[in-house]
């Protein structure tokens, strides 16, 4: 198993660097051809989601898709996948980050009965407690 980096998935996605995305066409294929598995780490979707955002100015419409096509790809095993999926349902519905729908899943799964934020847009969510200044 190949473990895949941020860069390589947006390439992969975007083509906006032909020969980068003809590798990582090539290495993502490749990888499905053989039943082999490439790893996805959480902090690679949270990336990816703020690089097609801040970078390429796609919306929230655009990349749910994207994710749920990742998360539904054989040869990608998403780690974490279970808590990747309830974020990914959180995301569709709210007004936050995907990051941050991923570290209140994360930090419930852990024990905390809460995560404290100052992000006004996850208020309401039972997850998080917003803070006020």
């Amino acid at each position: 198993m190949k473990g895949l980096d941020t860069n390589l998935l947006v390439r992969y996605i975007i083509k906006d660097h032909p020969q980068q995305a003809a590798v990582a066409v090539r290495e993502i294929r490749g990888a499905g051809d053989r039943g082999d598995k490439l790893l996805i780490q959480p902090v690679v979707l949270c990336e990816l989601v703020w690089v097609l955002r801040a970078a390429y100015g796609l919306a929230r419409a655009d990349i749910i898709p994207v994710l749920d096509q990742i998360l539904l790809t054989a040869q990608f095993e998403v780690a974490d996948q279970d808590t990747v999926w309830q974020a990914l349902s959180d995301y569709r519905r709210g007004r936050g980050d995907f990051s941050d729908y991923y570290l209140g899943r994360a930090n419930a799964a852990a024990g905390a009965d809460t995560t404290l934020t100052f992000d006004a847009a996850l208020r309401g969510d039972p997850r998080f407690t917003v803070l006020s200044t």
